[in-house]
């Protein structure tokens, strides 16, 4: 076999090898499954067999392109070519890629009825031809929030297999993806499906307030409260993670517990938007927006919660100058649908991976605040050992410059991070490590641990 040169002399190679021939039979496998679905929208294919052919050929498609992307590389994180890729740059194809998702999630929340959702008929289009599974799992004929759900686990199990070849070599990061895709298909997805079609009360078991901010809402706390036995323990569970379990588990772990092991918008961040990380905007003004904008999404956040409580408790839906249901309606509209759902995946391949987890999610920021505060994790650095190179920065779907705390020796703790540990599976030099420890907590993001040498 013959080896292609390049004439080029930079060390990131400016032209990286096109796909070859198996990735693009893989490319147009899993196109041909993704056709399948979105010509089903005109109400073509709706056959039950069509469906399950279409999400064969999506998840062979994207794992055979991914086995032989990664199947016979040596150890290491290979990012070859991201900056250069059309999709990967803010090119042509990211931008089209951002209006269809953003277009999609659009329809999803606002307009369902342009996906052949039907509430008292026949579902046509996309959702009747999700209607074979959907009956299959819970007896039901599919929403658009099936859909939905489908997609997204499918996504996070296609694109966590391709995350797991490529950083097969580490450890840590291959536990870790398969920690959330065990969350997302059996907690968030089968578990929810199959207790609604024993028409029991159905709740995803990991999914808590303030990120759940529906959990404390009137019809919520009534389906729980009438429930039984199974309603009255997920009402206990969802309040014990709140006051009790997080908080401890944030204490030993940070933040990673939940934004890196469990939550599924961070694992279909750290799936399907792996290619997306270096897009984060590491600027010291996004920073300051992001500080401001997530605590005030905390703080929109309890004030409705503790406006919902009140209305449930008095009867009274006015509180002062608020009117409860008012506040409910606009926190779902702004926060529940437009930020977390239409930005924050839509906005993927122009922003990074974690728009929404870095922004807006409430349950980051209050997860931030113990982390940064009162939590034994740390990501604890070599500084004689770094050489700047700055893959680390490059590669923090957070925005955090990590490098210039590398230069200094200095321990991260910031509130930002999710401890995915991707800075330290980049590194070169093994200059970062991700710690607990409870020996200097109370002064470790003061002390910088660098030699200061005096001019003679």
């Amino acid at each position: 076999m013959s080896e292609q040169v390049y004439p080029s002399m930079s060390v990131a190679n400016p032209h990286p090898p096109l796909l070859d021939g198996i990735q693009r039979i893989a490319t147009i496998i899993a196109f041909i499954g993704l056709a399948m679905t979105v010509i089903s929208v005109f109400g073509l294919l709706q056959n039950g067999s069509y469906l399950w052919l279409s999400l064969f050929c999506m998840a062979f498609g994207v794992g055979l392109y991914s086995w032989r992307q990664y199947h016979d590389t040596h150890p290491g994180i290979k990012n070859d070519g991201i900056w250069f890729g059309n999709l990967t740059s803010r090119g042509f194809w990211a931008w089209m890629a951002g209006i269809l998702i953003t277009f999609f999630y659009v329809c999803l929340y606002w307009y369902p009825q342009w996906l052949g959702f039907s509430a008292e008929g026949t579902n046509t289009g996309v959702v009747g031809f999700f209607d074979p599974l959907s009956i299959a799992l819970k007896g039901k004929p599919a929403s658009q929030w099936f859909v939905y759900g489908t997609l997204y686990t499918l996504a996070i199990l296609c694109f966590g297999f391709k995350f797991i070849l490529k950083y097969r070599h580490n450890r840590y990061q291959v536990i870790r993806t398969l920690s959330v895709i065990f969350f997302q298909l059996c907690i968030a997805f089968l578990l929810p499906e199959l207790l609604e079609r024993m028409n029991q009360p159905s709740m995803d078991l990991k999914n808590m307030w303030p990120l759940n901010y529906y959990f404390f809402f009137d019809w919520n706390l009534d389906k729980l409260l009438n429930g039984g036995n199974l309603g009255i323990f997920m009402l206990v569970w969802g309040i014990a993670l709140i006051v009790l379990i997080s908080p401890l588990l944030t204490y030993f772990y940070g933040k990673r517990w939940y934004c890196s092991w469990v939550c599924g918008c961070g694992g279909l961040a750290e799936t399907a938007g792996d290619p997306f990380r270096h897009l984060s905007d590491k600027s010291l003004k996004a920073w300051k927006i992001e500080r401001w904008l997530i605590h005030g999404v905390l703080v929109f956040a309890v004030v409705m919660t503790a406006v919902v409580l009140y209305t449930y408790f008095t009867g009274n839906s006015q509180v002062l100058f608020i009117n409860s249901y008012s506040v409910r309606e606009w926190y779902g509209f702004l926060i529940g649908a437009t930020f977390s759902g239409v930005i924050g995946v839509g906005f993927y391949p122009l922003m990074g991976s974690r728009v929404w987890c870095r922004f807006g999610c409430p349950m980051a920021a209050i997860l931030g605040l113990q982390q940064r505060f009162f939590s034994r994790f740390r990501i604890t650095t070599n500084g004689g050992q770094c050489i700047s190179c700055g893959n680390c920065s490059t590669y923090c779907e957070m925005g955090i410059d990590v490098r210039s705390y590398a230069q200094k020796g200095q321990n991260i703790v910031r509130a930002s991070c999710v401890g995915c540990g991707i800075c330290a599976a980049v590194c070169p030099r093994g200059v970062l490590r991700l710690e607990n420890g409870s020996a200097d907590i109370n002064m470790r993001t003061e002390a910088l641990k660098a030699v200061h040498i005096k001019a003679s």
